[in-house]
């Protein structure tokens, strides 16, 4: 069965940081890019960041780039979100996904496989 279990979500002050982690199951995890999405209520589903299947490359949305870093360790099937400088407009449910591409793309419509999610919350 295909499977990925984010965790690493919470309340955290506004300057805070969060690492989540979205771990694989089911799949062959180099094979695929990795990314991570936010979606906040009454919002479209968003790109964060993304990497791709070695993690020599890596692409991030204007609002988080120098706050947030993408890596993965295809030893672990796993791929981290580290989160730095929180801020309230942060506050979301955060999403990994994985899809069949070399490079990590941006379009939330190249992935095929989703986790649940795991909510970050951002007080200010």
């Amino acid at each position: 069965q295909v499977q990925l279990v984010e965790s690493g979500g919470g309340l955290v002050q506004a300057g805070g940081s969060l690492r989540l982690s979205c771990a694989a199951s089911g799949l062959t995890f180099r094979r695929y890019a990795m990314g991570w999405f936010c979606q906040a209520p009454g919002k479209e589903r968003e790109f964060v960041a993304g990497i791709s299947r070695s993690g020599d490359r890596t692409s991030y949305t204007d609002s988080v780039e120098g706050r947030f870093t993408i890596s993965r360790d295809n030893v672990k099937n796993t791929v981290y979100l580290q989160m730095n400088s929180l801020k309230p407009e942060d506050t979301a449910v955060y999403l990994c996904a994985a899809g069949l591409s070399v490079d990590a793309s941006t379009s939330k419509y190249e992935y095929n496989v989703w986790g649940q999610g795991t909510q970050v919350t951002v007080s200010s």
